[in-house]
């Protein structure tokens, strides 16, 4: 099965498996190699209207934490099905509005070996204040990256997807 075809799979689970009402349209589902993110989109609430940004941007954030708060119980149930029928663990976000939020995510170690210009690096962010540490220094620098290059990482995502279907088209050993 390809990675589409398995976040295909995943997605229509939940989409299928969550109460109605929850969320406005399917869930945004994520995966990788140890991981489901799962984020609904929650309909906005009429006390967010005609308010300042500042009182808006608090309606928002409350009203995401109810929802987190109101259906922790059920989303743990669920994650716990999910968790079992697809060997991922599952973390939980909401979004509304221009706001998003994850309620729980795995942080997941990476080994790897830097050269002492790419530690260096790391060590200036450390001694900066920027990161406590090499590993958070590298986790923002992660980040960075993801954000100043979003459009080009979508691009080689898509050809990623082309890729595995070839594999899977082709002959089996």
């Amino acid at each position: 099965m390809t990675t589409t075809e398995a976040v295909e799979q995943i997605r229509g689970w939940f989409s299928g498996r969550l109460p109605e009402g929850w969320f406005e349209g399917p869930p945004d589902v994520v995966l990788d190699r140890e991981e489901v993110s799962v984020v609904g989109r929650l309909p906005e609430p009429a006390t967010a209207g005609d308010v300042s940004p500042a009182e808006r941007s608090a309606v928002l954030a409350g009203h995401i934490q109810r929802f987190r708060e109101d259906t922790r119980d059920q989303r743990i149930a669920i994650a716990r099905e999910a968790e079992h029928r697809f060997g991922h663990k599952v973390s939980w976000g909401g979004a509304c509005g221009d706001q998003r939020e994850m309620f729980t995510t795995l942080s997941v170690p990476v080994m790897t070996r830097l050269r002492q210009p790419e530690r260096r690096v790391l060590d200036t962010l450390v001694d900066a204040g920027v990161a406590r540490s090499r590993s958070d220094a590298l986790a923002w620098c992660v980040r960075l990256v993801g954000t100043n290059t979003d459009e080009w990482l979508g691009e080689l995502r898509t050809a990623l997807e082309y890729v595995e279907r070839a594999r899977a088209a082709g002959p089996t050993p």
